[in-house]
């Protein structure tokens, strides 16, 4: 891949946080009441929805959200067994183009020193 996935990284929080400026009601409402509403704890504990999110987000083939959801997985204990585990049902469910977006979390987790790729 061309750009590393830390640096994109980077680059795409810089550009939400303008977003964000640009769509204040939008960035409140959305980033407020219904993120606290889901991310947490009730009968699922918040890294497992995390985890759950990662699995949409592969299945979905949304890089900022699988490099989103993977981070705050991982600040919340989440382990790259754990991920990795979490894209084979996404694979599961979505066949080879989801496997093709396990990768960018491969590359992520690898970036991030989580795990040595051959």
């Amino acid at each position: 891949m061309s750009q590393s996935v830390l640096q994109y990284e980077e680059k795409m929080w810089a550009l939400f946080d303008l977003t964000k400026g640009q769509m204040p009601g939008l960035s409140e409402a959305y980033y407020g009441s219904v993120k606290d509403a889901v991310y947490s704890d009730g009968a699922l504990d918040v890294k497992t929805k995390r985890l759950m999110s990662l699995a949409v987000a592969v299945q979905a083939g949304c890089k900022d959200c699988m490099i989103s959801q993977t981070s705050k997985a991982i600040e919340l204990g989440a382990t790259p067994s754990e991920i990795f585990e979490v894209c084979s049902v996404a694979v599961s469910m979505g066949g080879t183009l989801a496997w093709s977006k396990a990768l960018i979390v491969a590359e992520y987790l690898q970036e991030r020193g989580l795990i040595i790729l051959p």
